[in-house]
């Protein structure tokens, strides 16, 4: 999540550059940065599909017997690899901004989203077809209608910024601590704050996307929005399947 939204600044290009061109303009990045996320959710979902349905699962969750002599599947090197690769990915991404091209850009936005697909494959393992279908539309219609609030209100989401960033440490450190208590309900807990946050961050980010908009795409031209553009999309691809994972834990119908 980068830093809050101007919103002085956007009214002040909106007046000096015209209110017509500089939303024409904003439309059409919007448009080009739900169309990288879209199509970065729909890698995702069929990386972590085909590899769930196909023999590629035995390489990722091999068969594994067990002392009572159930075969169950763990994960294997390559299941640690793709859970996490994602993060360094993001960090170069991150911290390369200014420095990778948007050839480049857009390459590692693909092997991000192909990776995170990769990395999601348990969920097949975990929860029924039908569960995650389900949750994968909730999922849809809430991130689509918190991302059009944050859009279209003249509300200033600023403010909730760093309450918001708080909450992401906040669940971080819960969800490591819980690694080593195992506390249901703990993990409701961390569920429950995690849908809040990330209903929260999908409007503003979106808000803040509209914002930036002016300094990346309007002041320095095509190329900058181009590239940015990707930035953007991950953020909200981020957001989404962040925000699909919390709601996965209660809608969810686990696997006998």
């Amino acid at each position: 999540m980068a830093m809050g939204p101007d919103m002085r600044s956007y009214r002040s290009a909106t007046v000096a550059a015209g209110a017509g061109v500089l939303d024409e303009g904003l439309r059409a990045y919007m448009l080009r940065v739900y169309n990288w996320m879209a199509s970065g959710l729909l890698l995702t979902a069929i990386v972590s599909y085909a590899i769930s349905h196909t023999g590629l699962i035995n390489a990722f969750y091999p068969l594994v017997a067990t002392p009572g002599g159930a075969m169950i599947r763990e994960p294997g090197i390559l299941a640690y690899i793709s859970i996490f690769a994602p993060l360094a990915f993001m960090l170069v991404m991150s911290f390369g901004v200014n420095k990778l091209s948007t050839t480049q850009a857009q390459a590692l936005f693909w092997a991000f989203c192909g990776l995170m697909g990769a990395s999601l494959t348990n969920i097949f393992l975990v929860y029924t077809g039908q569960s995650i279908l389900t949750t994968f539309f909730v999922t849809a219609g809430t991130f689509a209608a918190m991302s059009i609030y944050g859009y279209t209100t003249r509300t200033d989401l600023t403010k909730f910024g760093s309450f918001l960033v708080m909450g992401v440490i906040g669940l971080l450190i819960a969800m490591v601590v819980n690694i080593f208590l195992h506390s249901p309900a703990m993990q409701f807990a961390i569920s429950a704050i995690g849908v809040l946050v990330f209903t929260g961050l999908a409007a503003y980010d979106t808000q803040r996307i509209k914002a930036d908009y002016v300094q990346y795409g309007y002041r320095f031209g095509a190329g900058m929005a181009a590239k940015r553009s990707v930035y953007d999309a991950l953020q909200l691809y981020l957001n989404f399947i962040n925000l699909f994972l919390f709601l996965l834990q209660f809608m969810g119908n686990r696997r006998n």
